[in-house]
C-alpha cells in the first residue's frame, strides 16, 4: 500500500541508517501526503484505514478477533487495531519490559549502540486497551502477554477466535527476568545470559499458548502461525546471532530476512515436514482465509497465496517464482534459487545462488 518503512519515533530513522554502515543509508519515511516538508508523527503513521485486515476478513465468518503485543501500523485516523477490526487490542503502548530499577528484572545496557541509549531514555513500562489510557502491565511484560493469551483462549474456546499475539521478545532494550537469568548460570557473558533468558521467556510462553488449546480441545482444528518479524539485529552485540546466515536485522542478507515460519495444525496438514521453497509473511493472510472459508478480496491486487495445497502435495508449483524486497534506494529479488541485491548509494552489487551458497 505504499509505505515502505516502519514507523518509528523522531530521531530515529537517522540513527538507524547509520548504524546500517551503508546498506539502507538514509531513510526519509513518514512524509506528510499534503505538506511534504514535513514529516508524520510516530501515531500518525502506518496502514491506510482502507486496507482490509485479516481482522476484518475474518469477521465475515463470526471470529472474534484479539490482539496483543507490538502493532508498527498506526494509532490514529482509524488505523489503530481495535479501529482494524479487532474486537479487542491489549497494545504495547511503550517497549520496557519491567521498570529499569524493578527487584525482578536483570537488565544488559549497550553503550556502544545510541539505538540502546535512546530506548532506554524514551521507553517506559506500559499498556493500553483498546485505546484507553497506559497502565502498568502486571508482570514482565513477555509473561504478562502470554497470560492474556491463555485467558483469551480460555475466554473464546466455544466460538471462532483470531489472536494475534505479537510479541516484543527479544528485542531491546535487553531485560529478563531475574528468574531466567538465575536459571541460566552457565551462560559467562552477562549481555548473552540476558538475551537467553528472554528467549526462555518467550519459549515458555509459546509452550503455554499451545498448551491451553490443547487443554481446551482446540489443537487438532487450530491454524497456529510461529513466526519472527526479521533476523537479530548487530546492534545488541552479538555478532555470532545469525549464524550460519550472512548480515543482520535491517539488511537483505539472509541473516536480515530469514526467519523461522512454522506452521501447526494436525486437523489440516501433517507435522515433521520441512518445505524447501520460499514463502512470505504475506502468505499468512492467503492461507488463513483459506482455512476460514472465508474469500479473499477482489476489489486490490494480493501478494500471498494459501500454503496449504504446497505443502500437502496437492500442487506442484513454487507459491512464488520471484520474492522482492526493498527500501529506499536498497532493491533485492529473489527468482529460481538466485538473489541479486542493488544498492543505489554505495559501490556494491550481490549476487548469490541460493541452491549452492545459502549462506551468501
Amino acid at each position: 500500500f505504499g509505505f515502505e518503512f516502519t514507523p518509528t519515533p523522531p530521531a530515529m530513522p537517522a540513527m538507524v541508517g547509520r548504524l546500517a554502515r551503508g546498506m539502507p543509508g538514509r531513510i526519509r519515511q513518514g512524509i506528510s501526503p499534503e505538506n511534504p516538508g514535513r514529516q508524520l508523527d510516530y501515531d500518525d503513521m502506518g496502514m491506510p484505514a482502507s486496507e482490509i485486515t485479516l481482522a476484518e476478513l475474518l469477521d465475515q465468518a463470526g471470529y472474534h478477533s484479539v490482539h496483543i503485543g507490538k502493532w508498527h501500523l498506526g494509532r490514529t485516523g482509524g488505523m489503530a487495531p481495535h479501529d482494524q477490526g479487532f474486537d479487542e487490542s491489549l497494545l504495547m503502548h511503550s517497549g520496557l519490559y519491567l521498570p529499569e530499577d524493578d527487584p525482578d528484572v536483570v537488565n544488559s545496557k549497550q553503550s556502544f549502540d545510541p539505538i540502546d541509549q535512546f530506548l532506554w531514555r524514551a521507553l517506559k513500562y506500559a499498556a493500553s486497551f483498546n485505546g484507553g489510557e497506559a497502565f502498568e502491565p502486571e508482570r514482565y511484560l513477555t509473561d504478562y502477554y502470554t497470560d492474556q493469551a491463555v485467558k483469551v483462549i480460555e475466554a473464546n474456546k466455544d466460538r471462532p477466535f483470531f489472536l494475534y499475539l505479537a510479541h516484543w521478545a527479544p528485542h531491546t532494550p535487553l531485560q529478563a527476568s531475574r528468574e531466567d537469568y538465575e536459571a541460566l548460570s552457565h551462560i559467562e557473558s552477562h549481555r548473552e545470559r540476558v538475551y537467553a533468558a528472554m528467549i526462555r521467556a518467550l519459549d515458555r510462553g509459546v509452550g503455554r499458548v499451545l498448551g491451553a488449546l490443547r487443554e481446551q480441545g482446540l489443537e487438532e482444528n487450530t491454524l497456529v502461525f510461529f513466526t519472527s518479524d526479521n533476523g537479530g539485529a548487530h546492534y545488541i552485540g552479538i555478532p555470532e546471532v545469525n549464524q550460519p546466515y550472512r548480515g543482520w536485522k535491517i539488511s537483505f542478507f539472509e541473516g536480515g530476512i530469514r526467519v523461522p515460519y512454522f506452521l501447526k495444525w494436525p486437523a489440516g496438514l501433517v507435522g515433521g515436514q520441512t518445505f524447501a521453497n520460499p514463502v512470505h509473511h504475506f502468505d499468512i493472510y492467503a492461507t488463513t482465509a483459506a482455512a476460514a472459508g472465508v474469500p479473499l478480496p477482489t476489489d486490490r491486487a494480493l501478494d500471498g497465496v494459501d500454503l496449504v495445497p504446497h505443502v500437502r502435495g496437492e500442487r506442484t508449483d513454487r507459491p512464488h517464482d520471484k520474492l522482492f524486497w526493498r527500501s529506499g534506494h536498497y532493491r533485492v529479488v529473489v527468482a529460481d534459487g538466485w538473489k541479486l541485491q542493488v544498492n543505489d548509494r554505495i559501490d556494491g552489487d550481490w549476487l548469490f545462488d541460493l541452491n549452492t551458497d545459502p549462506t551468501e
